[in-house]
């Protein structure tokens, strides 16, 4: 039953819902949001991608990272796991399974691997569920901001640098100039504009969020005006299903472990998992349009992330409204052991 609650709390999700218009509109409409077509997505989404992140910039609070830096073992584990064992894991599937995959679905699944870890979801559902809320968003925020450097760098080795691959040093300067720039001059006004924003959060949220839709709008527009969609079969969407479903449950049993062995207490697991498991759809989506350029497979490449955001969020909520329940009767026992030894 709680299951089908958050189940249901997903499926009316207007962002989700958007995502899967967003396809239709393109499977329909490609030529308008392709590149050259009279969207001119290039320009609207460097645009909305600059904002994007200029407004994260804005709404980083320097104490709640001041107040996380104290759980050290805890941000090595999620940054390893983040940047690490996500494509270690990559690297053993492939091994296995590469040869019986489309090779872009395969290099999807690799930039799935390679991102960084969500902020505004992971933060909730560590507060949801008791978690350490301060270490989150330090470890959210840090690896937001390492994925700029370390997302690129992971790619290029696996598509390689140079010709029919990518410019390492050109993707690291317009990811820099686009990603980087806007989050620091955020963090440069925010003495001056941070309580306004804070005030209107839920329209930066928003705004968030169209941008992305724009952004997969855009990259299946190209995906269908160059035909690689009519080449590919279903199997291809049932294999990004069933391969996110066992990426994900590799992660949060691996992850779920890694804390047990290093004696974490409740809240520093609550944190470490759903930070270590998560993906950013929201870097994502703009990175590959900068990483990728017009590559007409984007809309392949960011298949995986599509379905593992939505995944992540509905496997998640229930796990945090376990670790909530669990915290509770933890809680409870130990005031009425402190009532009876008063």
């Amino acid at each position: 039953m709680h299951a089908f609650k958050h189940l249901k709390r997903v499926v009316t999700d207007w962002f989700l819902c958007g995502m899967l218009i967003a396809t239709l509109l393109a499977y329909f409409f490609p030529g308008f949001g392709s590149a050259g077509g009279g969207m001119h997505a290039e320009y609207v989404i460097n645009i909305g991608v600059f904002l994007v992140f200029f407004l994260h910039g804005v709404n980083l609070s320097s104490e709640q990272i001041s107040h996380g830096l104290k759980s050290w073992k805890l941000h090595i584990m999620v940054q390893a796991f983040t940047f690490v064992v996500f494509p270690l894991i990559w690297l053993i599937c492939n091994q296995l399974f590469g040869s019986h995959m489309p090779a872009l679905l395969m290099l999807g699944f690799f930039y799935l691997c390679a991102l960084p870890s969500t902020i505004s979801s992971s933060v909730a559902l560590t507060g949801s569920a008791g978690g350490n809320v301060p270490a989150a968003i330090l470890n959210a925020s840090m690896s937001s901001v390492f994925g700029i450097f370390m997302t690129p760098w992971l790619v290029s080795l696996v598509v390689g640098t140079g010709a029919g691959g990518i410019d390492l040093g050109s993707t690291l300067l317009d990811l820099s100039a686009m990603l980087l720039l806007p989050l620091v001059l955020g963090q440069l006004v925010r003495p001056f504009l941070g309580t306004f924003f804070a005030r209107h959060k839920r329209y930066t949220n928003i705004v968030d969020k169209v941008v992305i839709l724009l952004l997969v709008y855009a990259a299946f527009c190209n995906s269908m005006v160059s035909g690689m969609w009519q080449q590919q079969g279903d199997t291809v969407i049932l294999s990004a299903f069933i391969g996110s479903g066992v990426l994900l449950a590799v992660i949060l049993f691996m992850t779920t472990r890694t804390t047990r062995a290093l004696n974490f207490n409740h809240a520093d697991e609550v944190a470490a998992v759903f930070c270590a498991s998560k993906k950013s759809l929201a870097a994502g989506a703009p990175m590959a349009a900068l990483i990728f350029g017009a590559n007409p497979g984007l809309g392949l490449i960011l298949l995986p992330i599509m379905i593992y955001h939505p995944m992540q969020l509905i496997v998640c909520s229930v796990i945090a409204e376990n670790y909530a329940s669990r915290n509770h009767k933890q809680l409870s026992q130990a005031a009425r052991e402190e009532a009876r030894a008063a």
